[in-house]
């Protein structure tokens, strides 16, 4: 019946803030459809949570799994909103999904397939999910299409469309609709990709990344010439010379339909454009500098390392880049919060409690495999998708809260080695446990099938060869996962027996663990311990939330967990203000953007090591970094072993961002201008009333020239 838990864990060391309350009554507390609330406390969320959980058990146990959920619940254990908000809520919202994030299918060229697109997308987000799409797929700007005899508008017109959709839907749960759209770098249009969120109010019910490709990194490092192309369509095939690489580039294609595609599966592509690969890069860093997207995602990386290599071509994520996902994926999220572990934290003896982090790994191991069985996706191949891989998504909250607690400076040697034992005792623990559910509930369905070998397989694993293995020859899929994947040969460095006993056996899912960026949970039930893996944004600032019925979004004032711990244990008075004296903070109370991109990215590197997806990061930098420190970021991110890489510095000009330190706000001047043509100006801090409200300066600035002013 599993590894019971012998160590109790402390109580936490400050009660939740104001902020963090509000949080949790707005988006997670169950109300009913009289809008009375159902769950009246925290401990009531979590004993919904997991009761609902442990229904999925066989009925003479239930009782037993459900005080260990409750107990990793008020141990760490940090569901993901989707089942915080719907666990257990069916009575009161049938129609909702516990799962966070999905990507969808693959968008054929045509306008059948966009609209059959939109619509799958709408009841994703209606049930509460994210969603994430590549729009690569459609053909660029100005090519002809034959049926409509006319020309068509291109992929970004077409996003506009999922974006107002968006916009509309009301997502369950008191979530706002989340999307990320990826591009292919070498399409026609990527340069319009780019630059698309200049325009005020465009696709900002979008996330933006580009998919990077290693030619394309060797490109910009040789400075060569870099070529945009799109398949050719075979009616045009007559027009071009397929054997002129001046004309046809040969490459991978995610669609093979109504394309030429030769013997080793590679589509042909119109060469449209040469433009210098240095020239892209810098326009992409550019972009970033100023509006903070694209980001990137190196999808070679990423298909490379996935667990999954051997029946999944992976072209899009999900809304905050963590999980790489194939078409029509899923994935259930959670993070456990770290700063639950910290003992004797602020004094030189503080140590982490891994014995107490590793429990709660296997129980949570657990419960999200049963998020998998009540997941209430709206579409059938999603829920076929998900039940045949079983995918989790664990991670973590809290690590620069922790590092703080531990007295470690946040991008220093001794911070990285301790993120990477953070994320190997993750994932020791999680894969011991997916081989105990195996063994007790069976594998994942997709782990039970026998592939037939193909020579893109062999080319892919050429240990495959190496071992006996031909095309042809059929094995299981047990075999393809633990022995032949990337990440689990890296597993099986540190227990080479649990990784063969996977590979006889099967585990109970093909993906565990992911880092998602958990803004609202670290929030709210985590009373402001730090976002996933970043540091803490500041210590004290201010949060831009919706409120129901208000017309810009509000400004409220949040501490970060560690200072609330500090307060409590070591100094009531201590203040992040304090530059001197008995109250000033010590100085490992770094925050985000007082750390160098480099020691961001160090940080990220050390824990991917043992993710087997991906880490939602945002390398916050200051405002006033010059543009020749910031472009070098993403060229050291990918150096660096990442899979992706977001940046964010804050340019009043663009948006203010969630997340706005006090100062900053301060420093910034916001010009409004009247019908008549006076202008009124004021600090981005500074309360004006308008239209029978009062506003901070900043968020009416932003609602007024983004266009969502009344909107929310």
């Amino acid at each position: 019946m599993g590894k019971k838990p012998t160590l109790k864990l402390p109580p936490v060391v400050a009660e939740l803030q104001p902020a963090s309350l509000d949080i949790w009554d707005k988006k997670y507390r169950l109300v009913s459809k009289q809008g009375e609330p159902v769950d009246h406390s925290v401990e009531d969320t979590f004993s919904r949570v997991a009761h609902a959980l442990a229904d999925v058990e066989q009925p003479e146990v239930r009782g037993y799994w459900a005080k260990q959920f409750a107990w990793a619940l008020h141990n760490g254990a940090m569901p993901a909103g989707r089942i915080l908000s719907n666990a257990g809520a069916g009575e009161h919202k049938p129609a909702t999904s516990t799962i966070n994030c999905t990507v969808s299918g693959t968008i054929h060229d045509s306008m059948d397939a966009i609209l059959t697109s939109v619509r799958e997308a709408g009841l994703t987000l209606k049930g509460g999910s994210g969603i994430g799409y590549e729009f690569s797929t459609l053909r660029p700007r100005g090519a002809f299409v034959a049926g409509a005899g006319a020309s068509t508008s291109g992929p970004l017109t077409f996003m506009d469309i999922f974006d107002k959709m968006c916009a509309t839907v009301a997502s369950a749960g008191g979530r706002r609709g989340a999307q990320m759209g990826t591009f292919d770098i070498a399409h026609p249009d990527v340069e319009d990709f780019i630059g698309a969120k200049r325009e005020d109010g465009r696709l900002r019910q979008f996330n933006l990344s580009l998919l990077i490709n290693d030619a394309f990194l060797s490109a910009v490092r040789n400075n060569e010439d870099w070529s945009l192309v799109f398949p050719v369509m075979q009616c045009e095939l007559t027009e071009l010379d397929l054997n002129d690489p001046e004309q046809v580039l040969w490459r991978e294609w995610p669609i093979h339909e109504g394309y030429q595609v030769d013997a080793e599966g590679l589509v042909a592509c119109r060469v449209y454009k040469r433009i210098k690969a240095r020239k892209l890069w810098n326009r992409i860093m550019a972009s970033n500098y100023d509006f903070a997207e694209p980001g990137f995602i190196l999808i070679d990386r990423g298909n490379e390392l996935n667990n999954n290599w051997w029946c999944e071509n992976l072209r899009a994520s999900n809304p905050c880049g963590e999980q790489l996902l194939p078409p029509y994926g899923a994935c259930n999220l959670g993070s456990i919060n770290l700063t639950r572990f910290v003992r004797d934290p602020f004094t030189e003896h503080a140590t982490f409690d891994w014995a107490s982090y590793r429990n709660v790994v296997s129980v949570f191991t657990r419960m999200l495999d049963n998020v998998v069985e009540i997941n209430g996706l709206a579409l059938e191949r999603q829920r076929d998708e998900i039940l045949a891989k079983r995918r989790h998504g664990m991670g973590f909250l809290g690590l620069g809260s922790t590092m703080v607690m531990m007295g470690l400076h946040y991008g220093s040697p001794a911070s990285c080695e301790f993120a990477e034992e953070v994320t190997k005792q993750l994932a020791l623990e999680g894969w011991r446990t997916a081989l105990t559910l195996a063994k007790e509930k069976g594998a994942a369905p997709i782990l039970n099938q026998s592939v037939c070998v193909t020579g893109e397989m062999l080319r892919k694993r050429p240990e495959m060869v190496a071992d006996g293995i031909k095309a042809g020859d059929v094995i299981p899929a047990r075999v393809l996962h633990a022995t032949y994947s990337r990440y689990m040969q890296r597993i099986a460095t540190l227990d080479p027996d649990l990784v063969a006993a996977l590979a006889e056996t099967g585990a109970r899912f093909t993906h565990h663990s992911s880092v998602a960026p958990t803004g609202t949970i670290a929030l709210s039930l985590g009373n402001n311990a730090s976002n996933g893996i970043e540091p803490s944004f500041a210590h004290r600032y201010s949060r831009n939330v919706i409120r129901e019925g208000k017309k810009s979004k509000e400004s409220v004032e949040v501490l970060s967990y560690e200072l609330l711990a500090y307060r409590a244990l070591v100094n009531p008075d201590a203040s992040p203000d304090a530059v001197s004296g008995e109250n000033c903070l010590p100085d490992y109370f770094v925050s985000a953007d007082s750390i160098t991109p480099q020691c961001h990215i160090d940080v990220q590197a050390a824990a991917q090591k043992w993710i087997d997806s991906s880490i939602s990061k945002t390398v916050n930098v200051p405002t006033d970094i010059p543009f020749e420190n910031f472009q070098g970021i993403y060229r050291y991110a990918a150096e660096s072993g990442l899979k992706g890489c977001t940046t964010f510095r804050f340019n009043p000009a663009a948006f203010s961002g969630v997340l706005v330190r006090e100062q900053d706000l301060a420093s910034t001047e916001y010009v409004f201008t009247l019908e008549d043509g006076s202008e009124v100006r004021a600090k981005g801090n500074e309360q004006i009333e308008y239209d029978g409200e009062m506003h901070s300066a900043a968020n009416l600035f932003d609602a007024l020239k983004e266009g969502y002013y009344g909107k929310l």
